[in-house]
């Protein structure tokens, strides 16, 4: 028993592999599945640190020593698997996912609720689930996965029967951001929102956007603008990303009550309103303020510091991923709620005078 347990010990991890292809956790990830936004000359070096350290995935002998377990823990995301990955958060989060299942010596498996061809999640050989980008949407398959007594955690949803929850304050941050718009004297504030749902079609805010909303992220982020301005609108943009920003952007800013505020749901999408500011020749912070929501480095804000708030992306996924290597070993991990932090940067200023 000493022999098999050493050998399991000394098995190489995917963090190991990810150290010798000088890569981060998730990009390891993506490439060892073949999924996800990674050129083939970084996924051959992953594949060739993996020959070197022999690592094949998932331990093969884990039927035998782990009572039945694959040694696999399932990452589902509602986006397709070529475009859950592109943005900068959702890498962050998998690192950390990667860093402590790799840790554990478990392989991560990469699925995808957006339909089309998929792996079942009815049969796919998991011993746990995180669920990434959550909606209503995946009510579903949360009925699914416990029907298959499969240990369920979830980034970001609202509180469900038998599922582990790590959380952020998406809503009290966004009011974080509007309290500090407003006493800067803004009025006249919009939002360039996440989709509300699955459609990913740019549109004009809907009035009852939070009936409507399927987004659990998305709805608490209006929720806390909603609580500091009552009465705004804004425009839908189809992703989180800088070109999505400067559409919706433009869609905004070229209307004919320009907002002398705008609150991005992300950093990429208020880089992109930025771009569209500055093309219309709309001075930023001095005729238009702009705040983000995330905190990621990003090199196309040049010599700018984004007012926005920090979220502890890389944290929130070590807790999933400690809480599903947990769960498989018979624990009982508590939810975790993270906090957001606040940063005052150079793109919000006083409301001009006209």
């Amino acid at each position: 028993m000493d022999g098999e347990a050493s050998a399991v010990t000394q098995r190489p991890t995917l963090a190991a592999v990810a150290a010798l292809a000088g890569v981060s956790g998730s990009t390891a990830s993506l490439a060892f599945s073949g999924a996800g936004p990674v050129s083939e000359a970084t996924r051959m070096k992953v594949l060739a640190a993996a020959e070197a350290l022999g690592y094949a995935g998932p331990d093969p002998r884990a039927q035998s020593l782990r009572r039945g377990r694959s040694g696999i823990i399932g990452i589902v995301v509602e986006d397709a698997l070529q475009d859950a990955f592109r943005d900068p958060m959702s890498l962050a989060m998998l690192d950390g996912v990667a860093a402590e299942t790799g840790n554990a010596g478990a392989g991560l498996l990469l699925l995808s609720d957006a339909g089309g061809p998929q792996i079942d999640i009815r049969s796919a050989p998991m011993d746990a689930v995180i669920l990434v980008g959550c909606s209503t949407r995946l009510d579903e398959s949360v009925a699914v996965l416990r029907k298959r007594g499969m240990p369920v955690v979830a980034i970001e949803a609202d509180d469900m029967p038998g599922v582990l929850s790590i959380s952020l304050d998406n809503r009290d941050a966004t009011a974080r951001l509007a309290r500090h718009l407003l006493h800067l004297g803004h009025e006249n504030v919009s939002v360039v929102s996440l989709p509300i749902d699955g459609s990913k079609i740019q549109s004009p805010l809907p009035a009852d956007w939070d009936a409507l909303a399927t987004s659990h992220t998305t709805r608490d982020r209006l929720r806390g603008l909603r609580d500091v301005y009552p009465e705004f609108g804004g425009i839908v943009a189809v992703r989180s990303s800088i070109e999505a920003g400067r559409a919706a952007g433009l869609a905004l800013l070229e209307g004919a009550m320009r907002p002398t505020a705008v609150v991005a749901q992300s950093d990429l999408l208020a880089i992109g309103v930025i771009r569209a500011a500055e093309s219309l020749g709309i001075r930023v912070p001095q005729e238009l303020s702009v705040v983000g929501f995330d905190g990621v480095q990003i090199d196309e804000l040049g010599e700018r510091d984004l007012t926005t708030v920090i979220q502890p992306a890389q944290d929130k996924g070590r807790a999933a991923g400690r809480a599903a290597v947990e769960l498989i070993a018979g624990g009982t991990p508590q939810s975790t709620a993270f906090t957001s932090v606040l940063h005052i940067g150079s793109t919000t200023a006083a409301k001009s005078q006209p």
